[in-house]
């Protein structure tokens, strides 16, 4: 049998789709706890501005008492409270019954607490712990926590998840006597088989997804590359600077991985649909269990 009739017919033969199976599977368990990680922190950020206006503090005011504290005066306060800290802010509003805000820096991470201006009383948190907290989550799925690296880093786990897709799409093909079973799950089967059906089903409807999430990732971790081709493309007018397509291209990379367009629908699905990635290292995970640990396992208790 040709190799062309292996692949129609019996694709498990082929040694290079046994190769990619390898590659898929070994990739995925190694990133499948970032993938998890960043698939679910970008479901909910999704809503990131609807959290922010959310949690958005409101103005805080004090009772005037006298003589405000000058800049300095805070400073010196804040520093009093938290000697461990350096202030790179201070902020006193034109309106005297407002508080003011010190923002305080520590390893790097700033701090923004509210001072009562006439006392010095340190009035806690500007921003409240929800609003804290998605912020938070927005430098982890951006950042992995970890700033301009933790960036890099995030472009080279897109470029895995890139590779995880497209093996994932070779590796799918079961024949062509089969392939109608691998788009649907089998609910009346065994657990493990509609484990696999899971897998398979989900990894084949919503893999254009993936696939764009991961690329769009990478040209919003690892700009330079794309922008030296649209500088190829369509290079700068130096004289009018005028908008060129590429620059729209550019933005809607942009727009479509956050699902910045067509309202509320489109939130409500990327929102769902960012929970595929973590279904399929789940199922994933547990058909390496099933066909290669546990009988491992159970060999050697046998011994």
């Amino acid at each position: 049998m040709s190799e062309t009739a292996t692949w129609k017919h019996q694709p498990q033969k082929l040694w290079l789709r046994r190769a990619l199976f390898q590659i898929h599977l070994w990739t995925g368990l190694a990133v499948g706890l970032y993938i998890v990680v960043i698939s679910i922190s970008g479901s909910i950020l999704v809503y990131r501005s609807e959290l922010r206006q959310t949690f958005e503090p409101e103005p805080r005011y004090v009772t005037v008492a006298g003589i405000r504290m000058t800049e300095e005066e805070l400073t010196t306060t804040a520093l009093r409270l938290y000697p461990d800290h350096s202030v790179s802010r201070v902020i006193l509003r034109d309106d005297p019954t407002r508080a003011a805000t010190v923002t305080l820096t520590r390893n790097g991470a700033p701090t923004q607490l509210i001072f009562d201006p006439y006392t010095g009383d340190d009035l806690g948190h500007r921003l409240p712990v929800p609003y804290r907290l998605t912020t938070w989550m927005l430098d982890l799925h951006d950042n992995l926590l970890y700033g301009d690296t933790g960036r890099r880093l995030n472009g080279i786990g897109s470029i895995i998840l890139t590779l995880l897709a497209f093996t994932g799409v070779i590796i799918w093909w079961p024949g062509r006597e089969r392939w109608t079973n691998s788009m649907t799950i089998d609910w009346k089967s065994g657990w493990r088989r509609i484990n696999w059906s899971l897998h398979s089903a989900a990894g084949f409807w919503f893999v254009l997804f993936v696939l764009m999430w991961a690329i769009t990732g990478i040209y919003l971790t690892i700009p330079e590359p794309f922008n030296a081709l649209a500088d190829a493309v369509e290079p700068i007018d130096e004289v009018t600077f005028e908008p060129r397509v590429v620059d729209t291209v550019l933005y809607w990379i942009a727009t479509v991985h956050f699902g910045r367009f067509g309202g509320w629908a489109t939130k409500i699905i990327w929102f769902a649909i960012g929970f595929i990635p973590p279904l399929l290292f789940i199922t994933g995970a547990i058909m390496w269990w099933n066909r290669v640990v546990r009988p491992r396992i159970m060999t050697e208790i046998e011994r």
